[in-house]
């Protein structure tokens, strides 16, 4: 009974094991990884941006859900963008406040979202990483909205909440063409 149960087990483990990759990284992955995104074809690196209408003037949606209500946004590059954050949301901002940071192209999103975490005092905008943000809203509460213009360069951006907790689900794409 003993060597029945144990052979599964064995399998899981080595299954499980399988999976793990190499999470290291040498010196110039990110920097290559940037280069290629911002002069890349951005029509086919994001799947379904060739559905999302090209427009410089966008309003985006965060609610109580942690959700944006958009997830994709095409506009022209080197034109100026004007995107408004909306917090739909009823709950307070000190539990469910939503911001719109624009990330440069290659940032990881974990290490940010980490670093984001611990910067309660400055709206969840760590100050160690001013260099990777392109540009970013206020933290909002309910019913509060916010106007940012930024002029972007050919490429794909991220853009999250950087709200404790938030980014791994309030997370969309820029693509700049």
């Amino acid at each position: 009974m003993k060597k029945l149960f144990f052979i599964p087990v064995l399998a899981a483990v080595v299954s499980l094991a399988a999976c793990g990759g190499n999470n290291t990284k040498t010196e110039g992955s990110t920097e290559n990884k940037t280069e290629e995104t911002a002069s890349g074809s951005t029509a086919e690196t994001v799947p379904g941006i060739e559905n999302v209408t090209i427009s410089n003037s966008w309003t985006v949606e965060g609610n109580d859900q942690m959700k944006f209500n958009t997830e994709l946004i095409r506009v022209k590059a080197g034109e100026p963008l004007e995107l408004t954050l909306k917090n739909v949301g009823k709950m307070p901002k000190e539990s469910m406040g939503h911001n719109l940071v624009i990330l440069k192209p290659g940032v990881d999103l974990p290490t940010f979202g980490g670093e984001a975490s611990a910067a309660a005092d400055n709206e969840y905008i760590p100050k160690s990483a001013l260099s990777s943000i392109v540009a970013h809203t206020k933290l909002l509460g309910p019913g509060e909205e916010d106007k940012i213009s930024v002029t972007l360069e050919k490429g794909v951006y991220d853009y999250i909440c950087s709200f404790p907790g938030h980014y791994g689900v309030m997370h969309g794409k820029i693509v700049a063409e």
